[in-house]
Order: C-alpha cells, then structure tokens, then sequence
C-alpha cells in the first residue's frame, strides 16, 4: 500500500507522540521513589483482578514496578526514535492492554468513574492501545 506524503508524516508524527509519553511515563517513575504500581493493580476489577491482585502482591510488586518502568522506557525509546518501532508497538500494545483489563471502563466499574472523566468503554488507555 502506498501511503502519502501527509499520511507518512501523520504516522511518523503519531508515533513520536505516543513514543514521547510512554517514555515520559517511564522516566517519571523511574525518578519517583515513592511510585509504586501496589495500588493499581490491587485495586483492579474484572475477569483478571485476581492476576492483578496477584502481580500487586507484596512478592511481586517489585518486579511488576520494574518491568513496567523498563517497559515505558523501552518502548518509549523504540517508538520515538524508530528503532525496532514494528516490536515496540506490539508491546506497547501488549502494555496498554495489560492496564485497561485492569482497570476496564465497562458499566458499573469504579474505573468508568475517574478525576479523568466519566467513561463507557472507551477510555485513553483504549485510545492509544488503537493508535
């Protein structure tokens, strides 16, 4: 298929974007000490709040904390300067799919409900997870 030059940049554009913010995403915590992922995913609903509850648990939140600080910085890195930009969207994907089957915002869920907005399915997680 071939792609405009408008399409092209528009592309390139929307990956630097999402590359900048899951790397941003990344360094915060990084230089945060006091962050920690505990409190997300031990508070997370669904059909998956029990692997959750499970990787917030006190024997796995340090290397949940890790991995997902690594995993911003990573794919940040890969989307916004193009390298290995094709496996640093799958697991970006992978990532952003992880935190909305946290934390889904289906009807009657304390996440459809946030200091973000009021959400019925579609929330910026899913939003970006499409882009």
């Amino acid at each position: 298929m071939d792609y405009s030059k408008i399409q092209l940049n528009s592309l390139v554009l929307l990956r630097m974007l999402v590359g900048w913010h899951f790397l941003y995403e990344g360094l915060w915590k990084l230089f945060t000490p006091a962050w920690t992922s505990a409190g997300y995913l031990r508070s997370a609903e669904g059909l998956f709040k029990p692997l959750f509850a499970w990787f917030g648990s006190s024997s796995m939140v340090g290397i949940s904390d890790t991995l997902v600080t690594i995993g911003l910085i990573v794919i940040g890195l890969s989307l916004l300067l193009g390298f290995f930009s094709r496996w640093g969207a799958i697991a970006g994907m992978v990532l952003l799919g992880m935190f909305y089957l946290a934390h889904p915002s289906f009807p009657g869920s304390a996440s459809a409900n946030t200091a973000d907005g009021h959400y019925l399915i579609v929330n910026k997680t899913l939003i970006e997870f499409a882009a």
